[in-house]
């Protein structure tokens, strides 16, 4: 068994969405078919996958504006091999309560997928955390109205201190798994730090962390380091749609 991770897949299988990914750029071109050939050739159905939108997918899953929009979208992310946590990204506005989306997905049979929202789970060696966070500065808010930038980034902290507390519920005593983290925007990029989240993540000790948004700049390093932290970007054009191994 193994962990992966990646996010940022931008699905639109849905015609009615019309936000194909092709447009931006030539390494987005069939990006749905590289997705589903790269994951089936690494993951196994016994594997897991995180997506940071285990594999874990750490946000921006569908492009999405209900739930049922999302349908083929979902379903096509659970017909890929392995279980599946999935965070939220900024563009995921299908995400609703986990009350709902749990029973949505009951009554679509889709039992693959499981949410990482406010909660943990220990999959194999590892503990799994995270949360959303938010922009790196509020001038880059051109998708949502006009917000209190403070107030979110409080709220994304809460979130991921009640996944954390939840982390350590989760840990074996005598012998502790690490606990790793899954945001969707980055707390650290160029000169922005996210002094909150940070602060969060050394708090608790965390070594290592994932993140994705960042699309493009596939010269700029796919590792940074702050204090005693790692954060590895995992967008998937960044890893040109092949899930990341978590070691």
């Amino acid at each position: 068994m193994a962990i992966y991770t990646i996010a940022d897949l931008h699905l639109s299988i849905n015609d009615q969405t019309n936000k194909s990914m092709e447009v931006f750029g030539a390494r987005w071109n069939g990006y749905v078919e590289k997705l589903k050939k790269g994951w089936e050739s690494r993951v196994g159905e016994e594997d897991t996958v995180v997506l940071a939108d285990t594999d874990i997918i750490a946000g921006d899953i569908s492009w999405a504006l209900t739930l049922e929009e999302a349908t083929q979208d979902l379903g096509f992310l659970h017909s890929l091999p392995g279980k599946k946590i999935i965070g939220k990204g900024n563009h995921d506005f299908w995400w609703s309560t986990a009350t709902k989306i749990n029973a949505f997905f009951a009554q679509q049979k889709i039992d693959s997928i499981e949410l990482l929202q406010n909660n943990a789970y220990k999959v194999e060696d590892k503990i799994i955390c995270g949360t959303r966070g938010w922009f790196t500065d509020d001038s880059q808010q051109l998708t949502v109205s006009e917000t209190d930038y403070a107030k979110i980034v409080n709220r994304e902290v809460i979130r991921l201190e009640l996944s954390l507390k939840q982390g350590l519920s989760l840990q074996n005593l005598e012998n502790p798994e690490e606990i790793i983290v899954f945001l969707h925007f980055p707390p650290i990029w160029g000169n922005f730090l996210c002094s909150e989240i940070l602060d969060t993540l050394t708090k608790y000790g965390i070594k290592n962390c994932y993140f994705g948004h960042i699309h493009g700049g596939y010269n700029l390093p796919s590792v940074l380091y702050y204090n005693d932290t790692r954060f590895v970007r995992i967008s998937a054009d960044h890893l040109s749609f092949l899930p990341y191994p978590i070691k």
